[in-house]
């Protein structure tokens, strides 16, 4: 009796293994066909039955990518800014974080609620107000135009303070015993206690920037200045049948997120599951 349940058990085991590596090996498999296709010559992933693995490995599409159409130079812009811009709004949104959560004063409350009621307003609906607002200070065409309203987040704001509610005041104060001004507080003590939700707001920071396709169009209209999925979605547009060299333009486009999440992982999940539960 007992070895039957033990091998029930086991049995389970096998088969609940085999039923997510089916499903990992589902998903995953777009992309390995993307990067296979990255690297096919011309034509060869439009054949019929289609190839998986490619007959002739080539970074021709590669080679065309950087040297003629200079996406060395997008992907350089997307860089500067998705940095620029986390870095930025980490700053910004952990002190706005750290002040509604351990700072006391007048009228704190309702400040806070009219932010997060905020939230409700489409992204769309303030764009062109903030257009004309950098286009009368002279930001378009500028990596600043794209810096300057990724600054502050309401939602990174939300978060920061609920993960901040979580740390004793009793630790603050006996910091501020011993001299410690609210900077130094805030530099020695809340940054390193909130780095797990720090780090999963700078991975939805940097994977918002660097995806936006939107913003990026309308504020940039010299060629030069375009980040990369703005550049990618011309570049379909004059080659929508080469499917070789779309794929790897979008190789290109997500291979630094996926590097940056593989090393964030661990303290990106820590946030979401501590972060959402404070009160």
């Amino acid at each position: 009796m007992k070895l039957n349940q033990k091998m029930r058990k086991i049995f389970i085991a096998i088969a609940f293994h085999l039923l997510i590596a089916l499903l990992s090996g589902i998903t995953l498999l777009p992309f390995i066909w993307m990067l296979s296709t990255s690297v096919m010559p011309t034509g060869e992933a439009s054949t019929f039955p289609p190839t998986l693995v490619p007959k002739k490995f080539t970074l021709d599409q590669y080679r065309f990518l950087f040297d003629r159409i200079n996406l060395g130079r997008h992907f350089l812009n997307s860089l500067i800014l998705a940095i620029s811009v986390t870095g930025v709004s980490l700053l910004i949104n952990s002190l706005a974080g750290y002040g509604f959560a351990k700072f006391s004063f007048k009228g704190k409350r309702p400040l806070f609620i009219f932010l997060l009621s905020s939230m409700i307003i489409p992204a769309q609906v303030t764009m062109l107000p903030v257009f004309l607002i950098l286009n009368k200070m002279g930001l378009l065409n500028t990596y600043f135009g794209i810096i300057l309203p990724g600054m502050a987040s309401i939602f990174a704001i939300f978060l920061i303070n609920q993960y901040l509610k979580g740390i004793p005041d009793s630790l603050l104060e006996a910091a501020k015993i011993d001299g410690a001004s609210h900077f130094t507080i805030y530099w020695r003590i809340i940054l390193p206690l909130a780095k797990p939700v720090l780090v999963t707001l700078a991975l939805f920071t940097f994977m918002g920037t660097w995806n936006d396709f939107l913003w990026p169009l309308i504020v940039m209209t010299k060629e030069e200045m375009y980040t990369l999925p703005v550049a990618l979605a011309n570049l379909f547009g004059e080659h929508a049948q080469d499917v070789e060299l779309m794929m790897a333009g979008s190789v290109i486009t997500i291979l630094p997120i996926m590097i940056v999440f593989m090393f964030l992982q661990k303290y990106y999940i820590q946030g979401i599951l501590l972060g959402g539960v404070k009160e």
